[in-house]
Formats: C-alpha cells, sequence, structure tokens
C-alpha cells in the first residue's frame, strides 16, 4: 500500500513520541513475496518423505519494512486474499509486565485500559462514535513482554486509523475519575479471572518456574498495585517503557476437578532450538474427552489417556520469550486419576528422549504448519503476526524459510532437544483444586532421569 503523505506526517508524529517501535498495517493485496534459496523442501503426506515445492502453495504477499529518522519500524503487508477491502493498523511494543518491578506490577495493563479514555482533540465519547462510525473495532492487549493496540478498519479509512493512533499515543489524558472508573473495572476483572482455574494456573505456573524474575509477575498485578496506580504511575511508564524447587499447590475442594500444569524451562525466540520444541509441542499434542478423538490421535499420551481414561483433557504448551521460555502439559483430572496421569505425562515427556520414531515427527511437523498456517487468518492476524516477529526477530520470517527449518526437524534432533531440556531438568509444578493424591514434587523430578 502506497502511504499518502498525511499518513506519513502521522506515523513520524505518532514515531516522535513513542520511540523505536513497530507499526503494522496490513491491507490489500500487492504482488507475492519472492521465492529465494532452496525452493525444495520436504513434504509427508504418507509415511514415505517425499519431496515437493512448498513454494506452490505458499505465496504470501510482499512484505515492506521501513525505517523512519528515530528507528522506528513501519511493517506493511498485504493481505493473503484479494477480496478483502479491510485494514488493520496497530502499534506493538516491547513492554508488559516482564518489565515492571513488584512495586510497578500491573501499570502495563492499566495503561491498556487507559490509553483511549480521551485526548484534548478527542473525548472518550468522541473517540467512540469515531470509529463506531466507522464500521471499525479497536483492539488491545498486554502480555508479559508485549503490549499492543490496534484498529481494524475499511481500507479507505487507515489515514483516520493512523491518526487516532497518534493522537491517543501523543496526548491521552488521564483523568482522575477515568483512572478510579478503570480501577473498579480491573479490580472486577481480576475477580473474574481469579474464577478461571484454566487462567490461574498458568500466572501459577510462571510464579513457580521464575521464582526471583520479573516473567513470574502475573500481568493484572496485585490488588494493592491496582488500587493506588496513579497518573504520574502512568505517565512514568510511558516515558520509560513506549520509546531451589519450583512448585506451588492451590488447595481448593470446591473445584469439581484438578487442574495440573507440567512445565520446563524453554528457549527463547532467537533460540535454534525454538524450532524443535514447537516440534515436540506438536508431538505430545493435545485432546478434550468432550471430543472424543484420542484412540485416533496422533499423540501417543492422548492416546493412553483416553484409553485410560486418565484426564478430562490434556493441552501441551510452549510460550516464547525473548531469552527463556516455558513448556510443558496442561491437564484437567478427576481427583484420584492424578498419580496414573502425572506418571503417564513424565514417562511421555521421558520418551521424547529416546524412544519417538520418524513417523510421529513427520506428523508432528505437518500438524504444525497446519496450525501455523490456519492462524494468518485475515488482517488483525497478519498485523499480529508482523508486530510480533519485528520486535522478537527484527524481521518478518517467511512462510518458505519457517517451514524449511521445521522441515529439517527429524527424530534424532527431537531426541536431542528432549535430552537438553527435559532429562536431568528442574520440572515446575502448578496445581489447583482437589490435589490432595497429586504425587510430590521429588515424584516429578525423580521421572525426568533417563532410565
Amino acid at each position: 500500500m502506497a502511504l499518502s503523505s498525511r499518513i506519513t506526517r502521522k506515523i513520524k508524529a505518532l514515531s516522535s513520541y513513542i520511540g523505536i517501535r513497530p507499526l503494522s498495517i496490513s491491507t490489500h493485496p500487492q504482488p507475492s513475496e519472492e521465492v529465494t534459496g532452496e525452493r525444495r523442501f520436504l513434504l509427508h503426506s504418507s509415511p514415505e518423505p517425499k519431496l515437493s515445492d512448498h513454494s506452490r502453495t505458499l505465496r504470501f504477499p510482499q512484505t515492506r519494512i521501513s525505517e523512519l529518522y528515530n528507528d522506528l519500524r513501519v511493517v506493511t503487508q498485504s493481505s493473503p486474499t484479494s477480496a478483502v477491502q479491510t485494514a488493520s493498523v496497530g502499534v506493538w511494543i516491547e513492554a508488559g509486565s516482564r518489565f515492571e518491578t513488584p512495586q510497578t506490577n500491573g501499570t502495563a495493563h492499566f495503561l491498556e485500559h487507559m490509553i483511549f479514555k480521551g485526548t484534548p482533540r478527542r473525548s472518550a465519547c468522541a473517540l467512540e462514535e469515531e470509529i463506531e462510525n466507522m464500521g471499525a473495532r479497536l483492539n488491545a492487549y498486554t502480555s508479559r513482554e508485549q503490549t499492543a493496540f490496534y484498529v481494524n478498519v475499511l481500507r479507505d479509512d487507515v489515514p483516520i486509523a493512523v491518526d487516532i493512533l497518534a493522537d491517543v499515543f501523543q496526548n491521552s489524558e488521564f483523568s482522575e475519575n477515568a483512572i478510579m472508573h478503570e480501577r473498579g473495572v480491573i479490580l472486577r476483572e481480576m475477580e473474574e479471572v481469579q474464577g478461571k482455574a484454566e487462567e490461574v494456573i498458568f500466572d501459577h505456573l510462571h510464579s513457580a518456574a521464575f521464582r526471583n524474575n520479573p516473567l513470574g509477575n502475573t500481568i493484572l498485578g496485585p490488588r494493592e498495585n491496582i488500587q493506588k496506580i496513579s497518573e504520574k504511575d502512568l505517565f512514568r511508564y510511558i516515558s520509560t517503557h513506549y520509546t531451589g524447587r519450583r512448585t506451588v499447590r492451590v488447595v481448593n475442594n470446591d473445584l469439581p476437578i484438578a487442574h495440573l500444569a507440567i512445565a520446563f524451562k524453554g528457549s527463547g525466540w532467537a533460540d535454534p532450538n525454538s524450532i524443535p520444541v514447537m516440534v515436540l509441542q506438536s508431538l505430545l499434542g493435545s485432546w478434550n474427552k468432550n471430543v472424543g478423538v484420542g484412540n485416533y490421535s496422533g499423540s501417543e499420551l492422548a492416546h493412553r489417556v483416553s484409553t485410560d481414561d486418565l484426564a478430562e483433557s490434556i493441552m501441551a504448551f510452549n510460550t516464547n520469550y525473548r531469552d527463556t521460555g516455558l513448556f510443558g502439559i496442561y491437564s484437567t483430572a478427576m481427583p484420584d486419576c492424578l498419580p496414573s496421569l502425572s506418571l503417564a505425562i513424565m514417562q511421555e515427556l521421558r520418551r521424547m528422549a529416546h524412544q519417538i520414531s520418524e513417523a510421529e515427527v513427520m506428523r508432528a511437523r505437518n500438524q504444525l504448519k497446519s496450525v501455523l498456517l490456519l492462524r494468518i487468518d485475515g488482517t488483525s492476524a497478519v498485523a499480529e503476526n508482523n508486530g510480533r516477529q519485528m520486535l522478537k526477530h527484527g524481521r518478518i520470517v517467511p512462510f518458505l524459510e519457517l517451514f524449511a527449518r521445521i522441515d529439517a526437524v527429524d527424530a534424532a534432533t527431537i531426541k536431542e532437544t528432549a535430552k537438553e531440556f527435559i532429562i536431568n531438568k528442574d520440572v515446575a509444578i502448578a496445581a489447583m483444586g482437589p490435589i490432595h493424591q497429586l504425587p510430590d514434587y521429588n515424584r516429578f523430578r525423580s521421572q525426568t532421569c533417563m532410565q
């Protein structure tokens, strides 16, 4: 998309305020990206590997990256489909709960709530009306390492979207009344989250895995911080950031089922091991009793759990951060199943290091590639992918390159990766609910030893 001089001026105005940060724009189609390097990669559609050319099916619109005078990176990419008449314009900032101290934890998320509460040019009400009159959608989120704000609009309204983002990032006003209102909203949000065990358990898991490290902070922050965050704290955060044994157990017999998360230290975004760990996650798989396909699942763990009725659900997860990560398995189960389920999970994790077949790895690679492609659905997903990659890699990794790296992972690579990340490594455990029958930490740790 050729940016008009007006849009360029707005982006420059925005960049002068927030410093070195990527702005991602996704809009209507442009010519496909050039295919570079080796064109033939393995694509498995049968037990026997077959050579195929990914470039015939993976033709994505070209991504353009430009830098402004203050190093703000602007990413522009068209939509993969010609029928799309919408665009997503957003700002992705490398700031989140990881960059907070115990005293400021929760500020990034609080700021997310406050950023659209009005400027001298636009009151909060006027801002909402402007968005609604365009038929646009305003979105924002805060994670441990990123904060994002983006707008989905008709492509002809991109200049207005850029103007709105430039205005709120440079001129937002944080009135005391608005702060008090959002404080109440966030405290209610906290109460809602506390009632969702599937969310709370991952906060406990981070606390267990990253003790005395900001990655162990929750995104919402503690109640005492939320109750005292002020206008001064919010502006200070903008000026700063917008330019042993590891186990937690929470016994709650009121919960009908037990929630268990088992995790190991994973890889950072730039770590060469990040791709093998992604394949490892795909190998471990996921399963839910309500879906009922476990007996036919390619995941050995899902097959065992389903056949022996060990759990209500299991899900392998893999979270990457800048210089580390967290991967493992989250499960829900009836209390009396915890001993057998825990053993099955640990045995399967250990098996990855010495008894994995090429057929299993083939299937996991194909499943992973399918998941990655399905995530790029619509302009918002494209913009989100571009913003995240610019923050983590400083460039957009083409799917041809990504798939080539995935296809390079074989059974030997998985075994080496499992030995490096699982065998004889500390394990972090988080459990909630009726967990009296959960094995102790030493039992989990002993199961990481090669037998």
